[in-house]
């Protein structure tokens, strides 16, 4: 029987995104056994993502690309009903949204077609490798415009303005603000203060919930997200588990300091370069998240080829899943924040043998 992988690769939707503590698993596991009166569950959730995250309020939908797809559709339609129920046909108001082409991210598929779902055309601006300042502002000019949609990730391409600078452009046009930060959940605070009309968030990923998007933000938006449920977003509903499991990991999450977590990690992270550095050939050093991540990755320079070691470490038993994004460098980057040591052993033992052939 194949083990499970080892996942070395953050946050990836392919291996399952994150793994639950105990404590969310047993609210989950409860929660199964259990009917709920849902509106009573839901509220209970906008209540406790309003304090956790400091925005005027919360609710949470299925995931986060659904959250995308409904945050432009709340654009469109705000709470009535009759263009609720138009969608995704064309309500006979703005409809199109501004995305810089940089931040049209494929996480399975892209940004724009979240954005179609809705009924809503993307107007991509700028190029893949840069968009300015005037290149936004020219295009949140135009006609029939109903939102900026941006993507705070390390899967972002090329030269963009500021987050602050992008939504201060849109504020001065009066288009809503729609901020995609998936993986963003450390940095909530902060960015709730740059002011999007929506900030969407994952529960799946450092949080460790069930699958779920968090949307946070203006009162007036989020209560327009809410009210696709009974439009296009009704399969893209939370389920009672996930809300219970969102409600279990904001509790841990507000519960965790911080700052200790970051200094375990960081001694976490230094235990295993020093380790990796004895490794035949192998220069090993840590990498800064390039979003400011509360925690740096591991960076192994290799003696040879990076894109067959990573074939061979996927190949394994159990599979070994590192980050890609440096191969062509000859360097491979691991996230270890939530590997456990034994795991590490298994990664630098493998190693050590694909490593002989070099």
């Amino acid at each position: 029987m194949t083990k499970k992988p080892i996942n070395a690769r953050g946050t990836f939707t392919p291996l399952g995104v994150s793994r639950s503590s105990e404590r969310v698993s047993r609210a989950v596991g409860e929660s199964l056994r259990h009917y709920a009166v849902m509106e009573d569950l839901k509220h209970q959730a906008d209540l406790a993502l309003k304090a956790w995250s400091g925005a005027e309020a919360g609710t949470l939908v299925h995931c986060t690309a659904a959250a995308i797809t409904l945050s432009v559709a709340a654009c469109m339609t705000g709470t009535d009903k009759a263009l609720v129920r138009c969608l995704p046909l064309p309500t006979g108001g703005p409809s199109k949204v501004v995305l810089p082409a940089g931040h049209n991210v494929n996480y399975g598929h892209p940004v724009r077609q979240a954005i179609r779902l809705s009924g809503a055309t993307p107007l991509m601006v700028g190029e893949a490798d840069a968009c300015s300042e005037g290149d936004l502002a020219s295009a949140l000019k135009a006609p029939d415009i109903c939102a900026l949609l941006l993507v705070h990730s390390r899967l972002v391409r090329g030269v963009t303005p500021s987050l602050a600078a992008m939504i201060s452009l849109a504020k001065d046009q009066n288009v809503p603000v729609i901020l995609d930060g998936a993986a963003q959940d450390f940095k909530v605070a902060e960015l709730v203060a740059l002011d999007p009309d929506l900030l969407l968030l994952s529960g799946q990923k450092y949080l460790a919930s069930p699958t779920a998007g968090i949307v946070v933000g203006k009162a007036e938006m989020v209560a327009a997200v809410a009210a696709q449920e009974s439009g296009i977003g009704r399969g893209m509903k939370a389920s009672k588990e996930a809300i219970t499991g969102v409600l279990a990991a904001i509790e841990e999450r507000q519960a965790l300091d911080l700052a200790n977590w970051a200094q375990d990690k960081a001694a976490k992270l230094a235990a295993f370069l020093e380790r990796a550095n004895l490794l035949p050939g192998v220069t090993a050093y840590a990498v800064a998240d390039p979003t400011n991540l509360p925690f740096e990755r591991a960076c192994l320079r290799l003696p040879c080829e990076a894109a067959p070691i990573i074939a061979a470490l996927k190949a394994s038993n159990p599979a070994i899943w590192v980050m890609e994004d440096r191969a062509s460098q000859g360097e491979i980057l691991l996230e270890s924040v939530m590997l456990s040591v034994a795991e590490e052993d298994l990664i630098l033992q493998r190693l050590a043998v694909l490593l002989r052939d070099c």
